[in-house]
């Protein structure tokens, strides 16, 4: 059972656990029935009437899927659900074919030895605002016509822009008015929208509310399984409007610029039915680059339903004077409440993540609660009177990667603190500090807590897909090294983004044109190998100590050389022995074994290495090289 120990996990002899999880998977953030693949309009607007029910993979696949899995050496499942899977007919209405399928699959899981946690997803609030997660009937209660968010500017949208899709361009619609109101709304309606009320209910409340009970729903279901550890409150919060010292000015809730970029005045005033000329920008050499203008909402559409008005012009935020041009009255309302700066950590996402780890415990009273805040942004804080065991569950990508889907090696991006580094030693040590930041704020602004780096990952469909063309990942390769690099030199426990059964080469994770996918039926040659489908498996498959008697000091693996080499430090009065997994993948000859002191024993069938330190020193090294024949 995992436990948390400190700023660690452990298991129950108290052995220092290494979490090497994966998020399963990309499609779940749509519905299974009808498709709801980004790309597929067809639909998407009759959203009460789907099922998600085969996400993230069909019942009758998942031994096929959790044998790979497990022989991958993945220990770990971060197991994605959305709001709207689960509520998605309307307020109050659940799935439960849904719920039960959730519950076979995870049940299914665990007789495969993998623990998970439950990640209640989300990006940019909702489908109909560019991402995933909340219900469609979320923004129509808020008063948003769904057919004509996209059209308004108000988000930008696969589904109605079509191919081919602009790369991560889906990220902001953070700054755009329909996800940026919802945001707004969910954390702080009572402080910013206090007039707005939903049946009855002030909009903050009712959109808490049912989001959590929602997550209640599952955890019903799955608390007599085992192998659930916890529940993250909520996949990359993001602030909406919250903070903003001028909405005259572009929205940061994602500090970038690209595609279409109105500020958040010109994103309320497109909403509001307004003709605007925008800025375009786009990714340059180092930055986000103006590439020109354009007019957006020549015909001069509302985003809001019929008899509904902007919420914010209805707060005096805007207004129209006397001869009916829109004019900003309150620049600076989302930045004050009563004349107090606002914090968004500590004045809404905190209280609500108390929350939700007190509702959710009312079901599961030792469930782990993991916590993320803004991504990049490093401010989040957690304190003796917060919810207790928790685990800090901050995400990572080398963005220049992700966003250019291609891997130099020699320049990277330092998005927290806007750096760009050269060189391939200052990439590769950047890459190290990057994640290393994380743990030290579980440290010094987390009382102490573990960290998991809860998503991490790169992009598979690099220079335009070459690979699946030409079957030659190596800049795949490459990427992924370095990332697993930083992580084993940070030692950290992480959830890989991602395992998606229904990728292909063509749509890659179904989602946005993301394609991150470790697996895909698309790369099958029809083998039989448990490796089939994989994805640049010669550097995500790699040994690492899963169970340790006592405290890593030194961890390194060589992709050429296929060397491993593993210290540390032990603790005394643990009654089990050090856990390796040694891949059979990187070791098909098998493998020679050199330790500091102590014995060795390998167990073939679980692909481990078990190591019995001696008393005589306290820090032991074990090295593992390819056996020679």
């Amino acid at each position: 059972m995992l436990k948390l120990a400190g700023r660690s996990f452990s298991d129950e002899y108290g052995r220092t656990i290494l979490l090497r999880g994966i998020n399963l998977g990309g499609s779940s953030k749509v519905p299974a029935d009808p498709d709801g693949a980004t790309w597929n309009k067809a639909g998407f607007y009759d959203h009460r009437q789907v099922s998600f029910v085969g996400r993230p993979l069909p019942l009758a696949e998942a031994d096929e899927h959790f044998r790979r899995l497990k022989a991958w050496g993945f220990n770990f499942i971060r197991f994605l659900v959305t709001w709207e899977a689960i509520e998605h007919a309307g307020p109050g209405i659940y799935d439960s074919e849904y719920l039960d399928y959730v519950a076979a699959i995870v049940r299914k899981a665990g007789e495969y030895g993998l623990d998970l946690f439950i990640d209640p997803h989300q990006d940019v609030w909702s489908r109909f605002s560019g991402g995933d997660g909340a219900p469609g009937w979320t923004l129509e209660a808020a008063g948003f016509d769904l057919t004509r968010l996209h059209a308004t500017g108000a988000a930008f949208l696969h589904q109605e822009h079509g191919d081919p899709f602009p790369r991560m361009v889906w990220s902001t619609n953070y700054n755009k008015l329909a996800a940026a109101t919802m945001f707004t709304l969910f954390f702080a309606g009572n402080d910013f929208a206090p007039q707005l009320k939903i049946d009855g209910v002030p909009v903050q409340e009712y959109l808490q509310s049912h989001y959590i009970q929602a997550i209640q729903q599952v955890a019903r279901r799955l608390r007599d399984l085992s192998n659930v550890v916890g529940y993250d409150t909520l996949n990359e919060p993001s602030r909406g409007y919250i903070g903003e010292k001028d909405i005259n000015e572009y929205a940061t809730a994602v500090p970038a610029l690209m595609g279409e970029s109105p500020t958040i005045f010109q994103g309320m005033l497109l909403g509001a039915g307004f003709t605007q000329t925008v800025d375009v920008y786009r990714l340059g050499l180092t930055g986000f680059k103006k590439a020109g203008t354009k007019t957006l909402n020549p015909q001069q559409e509302s985003a809001w339903a019929a008899g509904r008005e902007d919420i914010w012009k209805q707060r005096g935020v805007w207004g129209l004077d006397s001869d009916g041009i829109p004019t900003i009255r309150q620049a600076d309302y989302f930045s004050q409440v009563g004349g107090r700066p606002v914090n968004f950590d500590e004045d809404y996402f905190k209280p609500f993540a108390n929350r939700f780890a007190r509702e959710l415990r009312s079901i599961v009273p030792e469930t782990l609660i993991f916590v993320e805040g803004v991504p990049a942004q490093g401010g989040l804080t957690w304190g003796v009177n917060d919810a207790a065991s928790i685990v800090h569950a901050a995400h990572w990508y080398d963005d220049l990667t992700l966003v250019k889907k291609s891997f130099a090696g020699w320049m990277a991006v330092d998005t927290q603190h806007m750096k760009v580094v050269f060189g391939p030693k200052a990439v590769r040590r950047s890459f190290k500090e990057q994640i290393a930041r994380s743990i030290r704020q579980s440290d010094e602004q987390m009382n102490h807590a573990p960290t998991l780096i809860g998503e991490v990952g790169i992009p598979m469909d690099m220079q335009g897909k070459r690979a699946y063309r030409t079957g030659d990942f190596a800049m795949q390769i490459r990427a992924l090294d370095a990332t697993m690099t930083a992580l084993e030199k940070n030692f950290a426990s992480f959830t890989w983004w991602n395992y998606t059964a229904d990728n292909t080469n063509a749509r890659g994770d179904q989602w946005n044109d993301e394609d991150l996918s470790l697996f895909s039926p698309d790369q099958m040659t029809g083998s039989g190998s448990i490796y089939d489908g994989g994805r640049a498996l010669q550097a995500a498959l790699r040994p690492y100590p899963a169970k340790i008697v006592g405290e890593p000091l030194g961890m390194a693996f060589d992709l050429q050389t296929r060397n491993f080499e593993f210290s540390f430090r032990h603790r005394d009065g643990i009654a089990a022995p050090t856990e390796i997994f040694i891949p059979d993948y990187q070791y098909p000859q098998g493998y020679q074994v050199q330790v500091s002191d102590g014995s060795t024993e390998q167990d073939g069938s679980s692909q481990t290495l078990i190591y019995r330190h001696t008393q005589a020193q306290a820090v032991h090294t074990i090295q593992v090289k390819p056996a020679v024949k």
